[in-house]
């Protein structure tokens, strides 16, 4: 999306608003050195099933696979990333996508391998 204005609390209400079908492409994260020198991409879209390292916040440095995508809150909820509520009951925790870095694609999806590629011959 076109960037309109540098005001931040303009830019907080593009990501608030923004319609549904814009959603996808706001949730990338940077690719891991491996995969950037791989397939000549800073960053791509996270989905369920990839690996991925938290880089800020209290969880900083756990590795663990993407659980399940919430595109409205732009949060990422990722295995072993837990909190204990008053009760004893275990919640997951969710991760701002931009506090986290893809360590390994879930490439499952053809149109997924197609994305990845698209522009750049890959080294398989």
């Amino acid at each position: 999306m076109a960037r309109l204005s540098a005001q931040p609390r303009k830019q907080r209400r593009m990501l608030y608003n923004a319609p549904l079908h814009k959603l996808p492409k706001l949730m990338s994260a940077h690719l891991s050195p491996e995969l950037r020198e791989r397939y000549g991409r800073r960053s791509f879209p996270v989905r369920t099933g990839d690996k991925v390292r938290i880089l800020r916040g209290e969880f900083r440095g756990v590795e663990g696979k993407v659980t399940k995508v919430d595109r409205e809150r732009q949060m990422v909820y990722v295995e072993n990333v837990t909190v204990k509520k008053a009760d004893g009951t275990t919640v997951q925790k969710p991760v701002h996508v931009s506090n986290v870095m893809i360590t390994e694609l879930n490439l499952d999806d053809e149109y997924r391998k197609q994305a990845l590629s698209r522009g750049r011959e890959v080294a398989a």
